[in-house]
């Protein structure tokens, strides 16, 4: 059979796979903290750095600070001192050293902060899932917090010129590999 891409048949164009979308998580682990009760002690930070060194992100993704549950302010705590400790050549920690490139903050929506991302990510294709994803926690949030968290969300999409975004922080410059990256 003749090849139709060399040969230049009619009527045959070459198509582009499709272009898959980039996913930023491959597996999540959990570390066994008790729900309420996650304090930043010295066991934490080394098993999260242990879970670095083995998952090798290079992003890290925690909570803003301030925020409201005592577990996340815990657990960013635990994250930023993990980073470092991760890196360590001389450490009882398993694995190979391996230092994050970025912390990345993300905002609790539900609370009443005036906060300043330092960028947004349009997610208007996918905010109804995320809407239909938080209503599963009734116990923790109302009709008005789920409103909330959907108003907050169209107000940073204004602010990009898009229907929907989600804002983060960094501490630290985010680099773009160029200005088509921008939106």
């Amino acid at each position: 059979m003749e090849n139709p891409l060399r040969e230049g048949l009619p009527n045959i164009v070459p198509v582009k796979p499709p272009r898959r979308p980039r996913s930023w998580v491959s597996q999540r682990t959990l570390l066994g903290l008790t729900n309420r009760q996650v304090t930043p002690t010295l066991q934490a930070r080394y098993q999260l750095a242990a879970q670095i060194r083995v998952h090798r992100p290079n992003v890290l993704f925690v909570p803003y600070i301030p925020d409201a549950h005592p577990d996340h302010l815990a657990v960013t705590r635990i994250a930023e001192d993990a980073r470092f400790d991760a890196k360590l050549t001389k450490t009882d920690i398993p694995g190979e050293p391996w230092y994050p490139k970025r912390i990345i903050y993300y905002f609790c929506t539900h609370l009443k902060l005036n906060i300043n991302p330092t960028f947004c990510i349009d997610v208007s294709d996918t905010v109804d899932q995320k809407m239909q994803a938080i209503a599963c926690y009734e116990s923790q949030m109302t009709p008005q917090l789920i409103d909330q968290v959907r108003l907050t969300g169209d107000y940073f999409g204004s602010r990009i010129g898009t229907k929907h975004a989600e804002p983060f922080f960094s501490h630290e410059v985010i680099a773009f590999g160029g200005l088509d990256q921008l939106i």
